[in-house]
C-alpha cells in the first residue's frame, strides 16, 4: 500500500509531463508575429516580425494583413541583441491554437483596439491567425500569449 502511495503520484506526474506538447523552432521553422491598427498613423501602427531559430527579422512593408491569406512581408534581419530579447516567445505559443478551425479569432481591430497577426510554420505545416486584441473577444487560453506578443513588440521597439 505504501508503495502505491509513493509511485502513483510519480507516475501521474510523468504522464502529465510527457503529454504536454510544447512548440519549438528548428531549422526552417518560424513564428511570424505582430500587431496592426487600422485607425492609426505612423511607423508603429503595423509591426510584424519573423522569429526563426537563430535570428529575428522585421518586415519593411508594414502592410495591413489580408484576413484571407498569409502575410507577404519583406523581412530584414535585426541585431542579435534584439533577437535575444524575444527568442523565448515561442515558449508561450499556445498549441491549442493549432486546433482552431477558424483563422480569425474574435473581431481583430473592429473597434480600433487593434489585432495580432500570428503565423506558425512547423515542419512545413504553415498556419496563420488574426487575433483580437480585446481579450473578452478571445478564448482565455490566448490571453497570456497576447500579452507576451505585445510585450515582445514593445521590447523590440525600445
Amino acid at each position: 500500500m505504501n508503495t502505491i502511495r509513493i509511485f502513483l503520484p510519480l507516475l501521474i506526474g510523468l504522464t502529465l509531463a510527457s503529454s504536454c506538447k510544447k512548440a519549438n523552432l528548428s531549422d526552417g521553422d518560424y513564428l511570424i508575429f505582430g500587431h496592426f491598427y487600422g485607425e492609426c498613423g505612423g511607423e508603429g501602427c503595423i509591426e510584424i516580425f519573423k522569429l526563426e531559430s537563430n535570428r529575428l527579422l522585421e518586415d519593411s512593408k508594414d502592410n495591413y494583413p489580408d484576413f484571407s491569406d498569409f502575410y507577404d512581408g519583406d523581412f530584414q534581419a535585426l541585431d542579435k541583441a534584439i533577437f535575444r530579447k524575444v527568442r523565448n516567445l515561442i515558449d508561450f505559443f499556445p498549441v491549442e491554437l493549432l486546433k482552431e478551425t477558424d483563422n480569425i479569432i474574435g473581431q481583430p481591430d473592429a473597434g480600433d483596439w487593434g489585432g495580432l497577426y500570428i503565423e506558425y510554420n512547423y515542419n512545413g505545416d504553415r498556419e496563420f491567425w488574426l487575433l483580437d486584441q480585446k481579450k473578452s473577444n478571445v478564448p482565455t487560453y490566448l490571453h497570456g500569449f497576447i500579452d507576451r506578443v505585445n510585450e515582445k513588440i514593445q521590447l523590440i521597439n525600445n
